[in-house]
């Protein structure tokens, strides 16, 4: 899961929300056309409309009237609903963060990042008459490494309503039904807020238009940055991806007013604060770069996966030692996190230390409780018993 970088480091960031909304404005904001730029980007790519986003093919719709229509009770349609998502399909769903489908295509494919997989939940609730809203998770800042970049990730999952009663909850058992595609996640008391529909769809160009920035189809980026902001003009993150855009085509200045503008929108964006840096120290800005890093690692120092994407970024540079250093912090944080003993694991391997390698895996393994990490992870580690026994 699955959005960067912070200005002290080389690289930049881009917020992938895998699952995430950013807190949005009560207020109506207006989309900013000034700070658009169609004149250097070719804006006609074809992007998805909502509908496309949301639709379910007629063999899917067809599924769902034979196997969900037919139950009248409304909590039993629903307990259908999510032992078609989790228990009774022939192809479990796999999470597969660079895939920004649609409910469509993840339905079909069996694999979708955290996000599409949420909308795909979606459209199945709704062709089975079912109430459902999406909700943002209030999860801590963690980041994945895709090529150079660092992004960010959130969270969003789906909150089941019964539809003669809107704004009530649906108790199954003794807890709200919910669908959830991580079940860390879901096992945690996280706070939760309702987010609507143009939010999820800004979020869903937000996902395409970061990884065409990873492919470096800078056109592309533009094309789905510019639905997001129009879909939904007070999406921080929209506008901070776009300005990170802007500084990577040398619009330096346009870059600069359009972080100015994500930060208005939303002043707890720290990503959008540490790109905002990075470019201030790109233009000799230094002083007021050097203040705003400083007060990210106040907010920052204390949660764990800051101190893991260090690490990553250590690693990246080939810096092991500091690397170590870094993923030694983030397990004194919490020692629960599989991720942080699996980074221990490839800098060990990257040195030739072994033991210490295969010990990292082990412990990755013991505290991982995802099934389809379970096998990479165990692959990986027979991979280390067999190069041993080469020796």
């Amino acid at each position: 899961m699955k959005h960067l970088l912070l200005a002290s480091l080389m690289f930049s960031s881009l917020f992938l929300l895998g699952c995430q909304a950013t807190s949005t404005q009560k207020i109506v904001v207006k989309t900013n056309y000034a700070l658009l730029n169609d004149d250097h980007f070719t804006s006609d790519k074809l992007v998805e409309t909502p509908a496309q986003i949301f639709a379910l093919d007629d063999n899917t719709q067809q599924f769902i009237r034979s196997k969900l229509l037919t139950v009248r009770d409304e909590k039993q349609r629903a307990a259908e609903l999510l032992d078609l998502i989790f228990k009774n399909r022939d192809v479990t769903f796999a999470y597969q963060s660079s895939a920004n489908l649609t409910a469509s295509e993840a339905f079909q494919t069996n694999k979708a990042n955290c996000l599409s997989l949420t909308i795909m939940a979606y459209s199945l609730a709704q062709a089975a008459n079912l109430a459902v809203r999406f909700q943002e998770v209030n999860i801590p800042e963690f980041w994945v490494r895709n090529g150079q970049y660092s992004m960010l990730t959130g969270h969003v999952n789906l909150l089941l309503l019964p539809a003669s009663e809107p704004g009530t909850t649906l108790v199954y058992g003794s807890k709200n039904l919910q669908i959830d595609f991580d079940p860390y996640i879901a096992k945690k008391q996280f706070s939760k807020k309702f987010i609507d529909k143009n939010t999820v769809i800004a979020m869903f160009y937000n996902n395409k238009g970061a990884q065409a920035v990873v492919d470096e189809q800078f056109h592309k980026a533009y094309a789905y940055f510019k639905a997001a902001v129009e879909t939904k003009p007070d999406f921080s993150t929209g506008w901070s991806n776009l300005a990170l855009l802007y500084r990577l085509n040398h619009l330096n200045t346009l870059a600069k007013k359009t972080y100015q503008y994500a930060l208005k929108l939303n002043k707890n964006n720290l990503t959008a604060l540490a790109n905002y840096a990075i470019l201030l120290n790109m233009n000799g800005e230094r002083a007021q770069a050097k203040q705003i890093n400083q007060l990210l690692h106040r907010k920052r120092q204390n949660n764990p996966y800051y101190q893991a994407l260090l690490a990553d970024e250590a690693y990246y540079r080939e810096d092991y030692k500091q690397a170590i250093t870094f993923y030694r912090k983030a397990i004194d944080l919490n020692p629960k996190i599989h991720e942080f003993y699996f980074g221990l694991a490839k800098i060990y391997y990257k040195l030739a230390l072994m033991n210490k390698a295969k010990r990292a895996m082990k412990k990755a393994i013991a505290l991982n409780k995802i099934k389809s990490v379970k096998h990479q992870y165990v692959a990986k580690l027979n991979f280390l018993n067999a190069l041993e026994n080469t020796h």
